[in-house]
């Protein structure tokens, strides 16, 4: 049994969850909407301020989609009401990002500045402040595109572990590996 997708998902003040016919599941927030398809037989029922999905049967692969689902679901009403930020440092000499409405221009140390075109959804914001490396704040209502545009940024330039630079999560912490040593004669 699928313990996360038993457990029910509380709808907090000011979210509005509607279920269509065809299991298309709507959150509406203060800070916007999403919309989520379900497979045909999964049962989303909204009452009393709680969702409740229940599969069809036992199968395999509907006990796999059950925790899924729920968790979309969770993660949708989260984002429509909270939202969602993640924080990304640069560590490298030159390393500085500049944010113009919805191009980021980021210079990692390569010969040539990389320009990225953020989708509608994400906020960008550049912060550079004195004594702290430069920082990329995303915000979004959609948990997976946030997510998945911080990871095209530091693919970029991933940390290495010999001096430490790179594009870095917030918090995050590189292992660091000894370099070579001299050799005596």
């Amino acid at each position: 049994m699928s313990r996360i997708g038993s457990y029910p998902v509380a709808i907090p003040e000011g979210v509005e969850v509607d279920v269509s016919d065809q299991n298309l599941v709507t959150v509406k927030g203060n800070l916007g909407e999403l919309q989520q398809q379900v497979e045909e037989g999964f049962k989303i029922e909204v009452s009393e301020g709680q969702v409740v999905v229940t599969r069809p049967s036992d199968e395999k692969k509907n006990r796999a989609l059950h925790g899924l689902y729920r968790s979309l679901i969770n993660n949708m009403i989260t984002g429509v009401s909270k939202g969602y930020e993640i924080v990304q440092e640069l560590h490298g000499v030159g390393f500085k990002a500049t944010v113009n409405g919805q191009l980021l221009e980021l210079a990692l140390g390569y010969s040539h500045n990389i320009y990225l075109e953020m989708p509608e959804e994400i906020k960008a914001e550049a912060v550079t402040e004195r004594g702290k490396p430069p920082r990329i704040i995303l915000k979004s209502i959609d948990k997976q595109l946030v997510g998945q545009v911080a990871a095209k940024i530091r693919e970029l330039r991933p940390p290495e572990p010999y001096k430490g630079k790179g594009v870095l999560y917030k918090g995050e912490i590189i292992r660091r590996k000894a370099g070579k040593a001299a050799s005596e004669k």
